[in-house]
């Protein structure tokens, strides 16, 4: 199986997850794009940073991967990419793509690997509002 996970501040390419996922014995390709939204809450929202405990986080996203083919074992690849730093409206923040022989699976293994994304993976998110406000998404109090 293929994967390919990276932690870049570099700009996403939807192609290229894309390209990394495909496999000649696929009959889909599932991909998901998480982008800033210019609202939480009906907040408006400038700009988030996100940050990262990059070790543990790629080691985490093998581990998705790795549960991924318990949960589905025809998927044929894996690729998960996050951004980090400051990310405007409308740029991509994070892209899973899972192949599989079957759409069933694809779409099942792709939101199982966001989902557990979310949950397990070691990176934070700020949001920076237009009036002056910031605050961690999803962190809680120390």
């Amino acid at each position: 199986m293929a994967n390919n996970f990276q932690l870049t501040h570099d700009v996403l390419d939807v192609m290229a997850i894309y390209a990394i996922a495909d496999n000649a014995c696929n009959g889909a390709v599932v991909l998901m794009s998480g982008m800033v939204r210019n609202q939480t809450g009906g907040r408006a929202v400038d700009y988030l940073d996100y940050q990262a405990y990059e070790l543990m986080a790629l080691s985490v996203f093998q581990d998705i991967s790795d549960r991924c083919r318990v949960k589905f074992p025809d998927i044929t690849a894996v690729v998960i990419h996050h951004r980090l730093g400051k990310l405007k409206i409308g740029e991509i923040s994070v892209l899973v793509a899972v192949g599989s022989p079957h759409r069933a699976e694809a779409f099942e293994a792709c939101r199982y690997a966001i989902d557990t994304l979310k949950i397990d993976a070691p990176i934070w998110k700020k949001e920076f509002w237009l009036d002056g406000v910031s605050s961690w998404v999803n962190c809680p109090a120390l």
